[in-house]
């Protein structure tokens, strides 16, 4: 049974085929894959991802062979919501008020040279397909890059509501302050929750009066 791909924040998760052992990996229109750039892409993504999992050819076709049976509408949905993640991916590293990671940014940049070299894996002139190997490499490489991005997300949601003054730092440093400051009320809240609920169930003896 193939395993729902859903790392990224998308509606509709992409499965991912269990190996074939046919050998064929041939393509709609009898485009074929070409084995050794399948090689090389598993190894940028496990550049990017260690733990993603492995990529092969007959997987690839499979998994196009997955979206070309979809209505064409759904089949660009399922590209359109990826893809806008990468765009987000290049507005973080490109943003001077962000302070990425030295890590997390060299995972994406690295994944953003990938995007943009001609030479890519399924040629971009192929209808439909010309983007697979693109949101596939964000859709498994997503782990390794989420957690920075989700944090830029909020930094940039909070800053566009907020317009908190100063430089970078000092934009980041308020939105430190005050979601730190956000969540400590919520644990207060939830102790003086969990505080009330004890009392509630806690067996009061009356008041007597002393005679």
């Amino acid at each position: 049974m193939p395993t729902p791909l859903n790392h990224s924040p998308s509606t509709t998760a992409m499965p991912w085929p269990p190996a074939w052992t046919s050998g064929t990996a041939t393509l709609p229109e009898d485009w074929s894959l070409d084995r050794d750039a399948v090689v090389h892409f598993d190894a940028l993504l496990h550049e990017i991802h260690p733990d993603a999992p492995r990529v092969d050819a007959d997987r690839l076709a499979q998994l196009a062979h997955w979206l070309l049976a979809m209505p064409e509408p759904e089949a660009h949905a399922v590209l359109d919501e990826r893809l806008a993640r990468i765009e987000q991916l290049r507005a973080m590293i490109n943003d001077p008020d962000w302070d990425c990671d030295d890590a997390d940014c060299k995972r994406v940049r690295t994944l953003l040279d990938y995007l943009e070299q001609s030479g890519d894996l399924i040629p971009d002139r192929i209808p439909l397909l010309g983007k697979l190997d693109d949101v596939l490499l964000l859709e498994l490489a997503w782990p390794a890059l989420a957690a920075e991005a989700d944090e830029y997300d909020d930094f940039s949601r909070y800053r566009d509501n907020e317009h908190p003054d100063g430089d970078g730092s000092a934009r980041r440093s308020r939105w430190i302050r005050d979601r730190l400051a956000a969540l400590a009320l919520l644990q207060h809240q939830a102790r003086v929750s969990e505080g009330r609920y004890v009392e509630r169930g806690r067996h009061v003896e009356p008041f007597r009066v002393g005679g």
